[in-house]
């Protein structure tokens, strides 16, 4: 389920979709394609397979719409196939179909903001996750994820990471609860790969990362996680979800109120150089 207050710019009324993820459907709807061009060329999928460097049992999911092609693999067959284009074109949905439908507006924002603020409580975000505590996330989540859906959102999930490539580099800011990092999620190895992880993204310049203590006996956002997002146009939004649910807020008044509940937190957490050596010492304590 999703909500976005974007269409009038009011936020007055948050709309809300359900149903099945809208990526399913069109992968389905690409690899019906895909497979049309296959045959017009006169082309099995072992053949098809053999040219451009793929097995024929993916071409195979990819046809039936349950494998997300990489986009040099869409490239490969569109040239081979004879396709015009025509599968090339489809990349950016093709990509964006890597993520649950209710989390595909932020990911297009976040991908192209000037400045992302996070605040978070229950575990590491998704952009400071290495392979494996993103891996034990997603093998943990209820109801289970089969392999596969396992293996695609992990691939996107660390995908997201190229925003800390980007240039110019945005500035990016996490406030991150020190119950978050102590929680071993995947066992002490993982935590320990994660907290070391941290501490190297943190080291960049144009990021900044702060530990909320647990002994703070002041909090500013007991109502949970939220981000803040500048988009390149500009404009200032911010994004709250929970339990597969979220809401992408354009209202100047409600992304106002959300602005000054992380400047609070940030003035009542640690420093970012003082997070810093939280980290590291934790580090050595484990």
């Amino acid at each position: 389920m999703r909500g976005v207050d974007l269409a009038d710019g009011t936020g007055a009324v948050d709309t809300a979709e359900s149903g099945a993820d809208p990526g399913n459907g069109f992968l389905r709807c690409f690899g019906r394609q895909m497979k049309l061009l296959r045959e017009a060329a006169g082309l099995t999928q072992a053949e098809l397979g053999a040219r451009v460097g793929y097995g024929e049992a993916q071409l195979a999911s990819v046809e039936q719409g349950r494998c997300i092609p990489k986009p040099e693999l869409v490239d490969a067959v569109d040239r081979v196939v004879g396709g015009g284009g025509v599968l090339s074109a489809m990349k950016g949905e093709v990509e964006k179909a890597r993520y649950p439908g209710f989390f595909q507006e932020f990911v297009r924002l976040e991908a192209e903001a000037a400045e992302l603020h996070a605040y978070d409580a229950l575990l590491v975000n998704g952009l400071l996750q290495c392979e494996e505590y993103a891996r034990a996330v997603f093998e943990m989540w209820r109801p289970l994820l089969d392999e596969a859906t396992v293996e695609q959102r992990l691939a996107a999930r660390l995908a997201r990471q190229r925003i800390f490539a980007r240039r110019p580099a945005p500035l990016l800011s996490f406030v991150i609860e020190e119950s978050a990092l102590r929680r071993p999620l995947g066992g002490p190895g993982v935590l320990r790969a994660q907290l070391e992880q941290v501490l190297l993204i943190g080291h960049q310049r144009n990021v900044e990362i702060q530990v909320m203590p647990l002994d703070r006996d002041e909090h500013a956002s007991l109502a949970g996680p939220f981000t803040l997002l500048l988009t390149k146009s500009r404009r200032r939004m911010a994004y709250v979800e929970a339990q597969s649910q979220s809401v992408v807020h354009s209202d100047p008044a409600k992304v106002q109120n959300l602005e000054a509940t992380y400047g609070i937190l940030r003035a009542q957490a640690l420093t970012p150089k003082e997070s810093l050596g939280w980290i590291e010492r934790y580090l050595g304590e484990l």
